[in-house]
């Protein structure tokens, strides 16, 4: 049993942080601060928090990043964090990164999105040394696996915190981890997702917008005019189709459903 801290905010980051309890004494979670969220914009916490809170970990949530920011072990696993960690901090510990891809292809914000948008049928998990440039630190474990055709970002994150508590437990072990720089052929960037990634143009083939529905689904849905789609197949006349939408302030429901209420 390793004695680590985990930075970690988003809920990809809550669900390794989770699994990673179950092995190892996690002395602190950093985590960003509480802020607006919904449509009532009321504070509140990170998903990640609210794991740890339940879990009976101890909670920082610095202001800023700076010197003044106590680590709580010499090992931190770094998650779904949102934030840069700054040299004055790296120097102190050892930071591995989390990366839900196959570095050094989709270093960035969304590489599970990118990756399901560009039709990746091969995805898989990246631990890191993390350094300053954005992702680019030697490689301590990587593992790949196969994405199925139907699997969407949901299903994706959740293999993936599955696969890398299995990397950091091998990592974790090692009194000095071993880590090999990474190849500088083949790297893409997997930007942030913006608004108008999210919506859908009609005269797109069928499995490109499928493909975006499924990367943007369950946590963001994409847009076609004034609906959110959440689910969407190619059908047998090779033509995109709605599976499962969501009207303006209404709930998901099948898209006949949507349909048969609009007649």
């Amino acid at each position: 049993m390793a004695r680590i801290a985990v930075a970690a905010s988003a809920p990809f980051g809550a669900d390794v942080l989770e699994r990673l309890a179950r092995e190892h004494e996690v002395a602190q979670l950093l985590t960003r601060q509480d802020r607006p969220r919904g449509r009532g914009r009321r504070v509140g916490s990170t998903p990640a928090k609210e794991t740890a809170e339940r879990l009976g970990i101890p909670v920082t949530q610095p202001a800023r990043l700076d010197e003044s920011v106590g680590l709580g072990a010499e090992t931190v696993v770094v998650c779904a964090y949102g934030l840069l960690i700054p040299n004055v901090l790296l120097d102190r510990a050892l930071w591995l990164n989390v990366h839900p891809s196959l570095l050094p292809r989709w270093r960035g914000a969304a590489p599970v999105e990118r990756s399901l948008m560009a039709g990746d049928v091969e995805t898989g998990v990246t631990i890191h040394r993390t350094v300053e440039a954005l992702d680019a630190g030697p490689v301590a474990a990587q593992r790949a696996f196969r994405v199925g055709p139907e699997d969407d970002a949901g299903a994706v994150y959740e293999h993936a915190a599955e696969v890398a508590a299995e990397l950091l437990g091998g990592v974790l072990a090692q009194a000095e981890p071993h880590f090999e720089p990474q190849s500088e052929d083949g790297v893409t960037y997997a930007e942030k997702i913006r608004p108008e990634d999210r919506e859908l143009d009609p005269g797109a083939p069928a499995a490109e917008l499928v493909n975006r529905v499924r990367a943007l689904s369950p946590h963001i849905g994409a847009r076609l005019g004034e609906l959110i789609v959440w689910q969407a197949r190619v059908g047998n006349d090779g033509a995109f189709e709605p599976v499962e939408v969501q009207p303006p302030g209404g709930r998901r429901m099948p898209y006949d459903a949507y349909l048969r209420g609009r007649r």
